[in-house]
């Protein structure tokens, strides 16, 4: 598997240890992932860089890649069809993606019958944050306390860790455990389908069964865990694109607004290297901190955690039930 891997030696020196991971120039783009450690470990992550410039993923990528036509950068976090529950890590230096850990424990997606793993791209959008101090107008909840969450239904699976360029469709709006937890529909606008897809009413025609099968994952995904059914905004309705870019406009001025806090109380790292306020480093000092923060261990004392036994294993939902 070609990726990127930072190892200590010799004084830790990043430069001296960053091989280029062969992404296509469609999914790569201006933005390189590098990859830290190996995956299936609590010590798996994913950096970016821009023009040899260390980034945040959350805060020093655009939300627009093109403003004027609306097309938006999304941060692919996992890939269709598997099962790590990745995402920007919103505590650590420098946001890298990481794995979601519960009870010491990696997550897993279960497999709920008849879907395998997730069913489509999923990432989150840049510069785009849900703030628990504000209750969503729609859903009734307070927000999830994460940047906004974004599904790419296109026909091709996405590399974990791409940036990709989407054009919005719609929303779902997901209640999360009492949460507001919006997923916004989008497709790769290199994608072949991507000139027919506009918006929400012009999904079922192109993709038929995708809109159905995404609230039916939503609701039933966690039940395999104990977990109750989840529920929706609007009895699962799906909203269309100018709907979409609202709720997306109302986010990102949440996280305009989580940046410029001169108080930071929800331990949320806003370290960046581009915005130039009270948080923004040097590249150089971003490389210096993470190459303390490097060691040997988390490459070469590194074991898989993953139980594919478990991974693979098929849950059957009684739909019939009121969870």
């Amino acid at each position: 598997m070609n990726h990127f891997i930072f190892r200590a030696i010799e004084k830790k020196s990043l430069n001296l240890l960053i091989s280029k991971v062969k992404f296509s120039s469609s999914t790569l783009g201006e933005y390189q992932p590098i990859f830290h450690g190996a995956k299936d470990t609590k010590n798996f992550r994913i950096y970016y860089q821009k023009n040899n410039q260390m980034i945040s993923p959350f805060h020093d990528i655009p939300l627009f890649s093109n403003k004027d036509e609306k097309i938006l950068n999304m941060v692919v976090e996992i890939p269709r069809h598997s099962h790590a529950k990745m995402e920007i890590n919103k505590k650590e230096y420098l946001n890298p993606i990481s794995q979601d850990i519960k009870k010491d424990k990696l997550r897993y997606i279960n497999n709920i019958y008849p879907y395998y793993g997730y069913i489509w791209n999923y990432g989150a959008f840049p510069q785009t944050y849900d703030d628990p101090d504000h209750v969503d107008e729609t859903t009734g909840c307070i927000g999830d306390n994460d940047p906004l969450d974004a599904i790419e239904l296109g026909t091709n699976k996405q590399n974990r860790g791409a940036v990709i360029q989407v054009k919005v469709l719609g929303a779902l709006g997901l209640i999360d455990e009492g949460e507001a937890d919006w997923k916004v529909l989008t497709i790769d606008i290199n994608d072949k389908l991507a000139p027919e897809l506009n918006d929400i009413s012009d999904v079922e025609s192109k993709l038929p069964g995708v809109l159905e099968a995404t609230r039916d994952w939503f609701k039933h995904y966690k039940i395999p865990n104990g977990k109750p059914a989840n529920k929706f905004a609007m009895n699962g309705r799906f909203f269309d694109r100018d709907f979409s870019l609202k709720i997306i406009e109302k986010s990102f001025n949440a996280w305009v607004n989580l940046v410029q806090e001169k108080e930071n109380k929800k331990a949320i790292s806003l370290v960046n290297t581009s915005l130039e306020n009270l948080n923004t480093v040097s590249d150089q000092n971003a490389r210096q901190k993470l190459e303390e923060i490097f060691t040997d261990a988390d490459i070469l004392n590194s074991k898989s955690e993953k139980n594919l036994t478990e991974v693979e294993k098929i849950y059957y939902i009684d739909r019939s039930k009121n969870y």
